[in-house]
C-alpha cells in the first residue's frame, strides 16, 4: 500500500496538506523560491538538504519507478512520513478508492450482466437496490477507519511485502503466492463467515447482509462495518504471515472486490464443482446454511456446509421461471424461521413488474 499512498501524496495529498497545515511562511515561501528556475529532483534534494522544510527525505516506494516530490511535500507541517498523516490518508484512500470501485464496477455489471428480470422474483424487496447503497454507503467509511491502522502497519514495514521479484523467497513463489493467498484467505473466510451464521453473532452483524434474498451487484458491499471488515481481515493477515510481492497485494485487492460483485451479480457461467461462484452463492442467500466459501467449494465440502446449485439455474428458460421462483420462496420461508424467527423484509409484491 505504500506505492499506492506515495502516488496519492504526489498528486494529491501533499498539496492538501500543505494547504490544510501549512509550514510558517518564512519557510514554506523559501521551499517555493528553491523550487523555481530548478527540476523537481534537484529542488527535492536541495530542499532535504537544507533543512528549510518539514523534514522529509524522499524515498522511493518502489525500485520499478520513482515520483519526485513537488514543492508542496515540503511546505506542510505533517511531512509525508508522520504517522497520523499516513493513517488518515489510507483512511480516505480506502474508503474513496472504495467507493469508486463499487459503484464502477457494480454499475458496469448491473447494465451489461445482472438478469433484471430478477426485479420479478417474490423475494425481490421493495427499492432493494436503494437499500444495497444506503447499507454500502454507510458500511464503507467505518469499514475504512478499521482497515486503514492495518495498511499503516504494513506501510511502516511490519509486514512481509517485498518490492522485486528477486526479493521474492525463490523464483517460483512470485506465481505461488497467487494460489497461496487464495487458499490461506478461502480458508480464513469460511470460518469466519461460518462464525458469523452463529445466533449470537448473525442478528446484530451478518443479518444485514442476507436482507437481499435475491441480491443485485450493488449487494456485494451492503455489510454490517463489522461483517465487512471482519471477512475482509484474512486479506490483510495473510502479508503479515507470508511473503507478498508489493503490486500482487494491489493487484489482489482490486480482483476481491471485483469477485464480490461477481458472486452477487447473478449470472450463473460457472456450474463447476470447485468454483464458488455467483450460483453457490446464491444458494446462500435463498438457504443461509451452506455454502460459506469464498473462492472454492473446498471448504464446504469438507466442513458439510456444501450446497450443490439447483440445475434449473443454469438453464436461462428455467431460471427466471416461476417454477423455480415458488420453489425456491417456498424453502427459503422455511429457513427464515429456523434461522431469525420472522421475516421482517418488505418484498415488492408477486405481482409482473416491467423489466427495466
Amino acid at each position: 500500500m505504500d506505492i499506492v499512498l506515495e502516488v496519492f501524496d504526489t498528486f494529491v495529498f501533499d498539496y492538501l496538506y500543505a494547504c490544510a497545515l501549512p509550514l510558517s511562511a518564512p519557510s514554506s515561501d523559501i521551499i517555493s523560491n528553491i523550487f523555481k528556475g530548478v527540476n523537481s529532483t534537484t529542488a527535492s534534494t536541495i530542499a532535504q538538504v537544507s533543512g528549510v522544510g518539514n523534514g522529509f527525505v524522499y524515498s522511493p516506494a518502489t525500485k520499478y519507478f520513482s515520483l519526485e516530490p513537488f514543492e508542496y511535500a515540503y511546505q506542510s507541517s505533517l511531512p509525508r512520513d508522520n504517522g497520523f498523516r499516513q493513517v488518515l490518508s489510507l483512511f480516505l484512500i480506502t474508503w474513496v478508492f472504495g467507493l469508486v470501485l463499487y459503484f464502477t464496477v457494480a454499475s458496469l455489471s448491473y447494465v451489461f450482466v445482472f438478469d433484471k428480470t430478477a426485479f420479478n422474483h417474490p423475494k425481490y424487496l421493495k427499492n432493494q437496490i436503494s437499500l444495497e447503497i444506503g447499507q454500502a454507503m454507510s458500511s464503507m467509511p467505518v469499514m475504512a477507519i478499521l482497515t486503514a491502522p492495518i495498511f499503516l502497519t504494513e506501510v511502516k514495514g511490519y509486514s512481509k511485502i517485498y518490492d522485486t521479484i528477486e526479493e521474492a523467497p525463490f523464483p517460483m513463489y512470485n506465481i505461488l503466492q497467487f494460489p497461496l493467498f487464495l487458499l490461506f484467505t478461502d480458508f480464513c473466510i469460511y470460518w469466519i463467515h461460518r462464525g458469523l451464521h452463529h445466533p449470537l453473532v448473525y442478528k446484530n452483524i451478518h443479518k444485514p447482509h442476507h436482507k437481499w434474498i435475491m441480491p443485485t451487484p450493488y449487494a456485494s458491499h451492503a455489510f454490517h462495518p463489522l461483517d465487512g471488515w471482519s471477512q475482509g481481515l484474512p486479506y490483510h493477515i495473510f502479508p503479515f504471515i507470508f511473503p507478498l510481492q508489493k503490486f500482487a497485494y494491489v493487484l489482489l485487492f482490486v480482483a476481491i472486490n471485483i469477485w464480490t460483485v461477481m458472486i452477487h451479480d447473478g449470472e450463473y457461467v460457472a456450474n463447476s464443482p470447485i468454483i464458488n461462484g455467483a450460483a453457490c452463492h446464491t444458494m446462500h442467500h435463498l438457504y443461509f446454511n451452506y455454502n460459506y466459501g469464498q473462492f472454492t467449494t473446498l471448504w464446504d465440502r469438507l466442513g458439510k456446509s456444501y450446497r450443490k446449485p439447483n440445475d434449473e439455474l443454469f438453464r436461462r428458460e428455467t431460471k427466471m421461471g416461476q417454477a423455480e421462483w415458488n420453489r425456491q420462496a417456498k424453502e427459503m420461508e422455511k429457513m427464515v424461521k429456523e434461522v431469525e424467527g420472522c421475516d421482517d423484509r418488505t418484498y415488492e409484491g408477486t405481482e409482473a413488474k416491467k423489466n427495466i
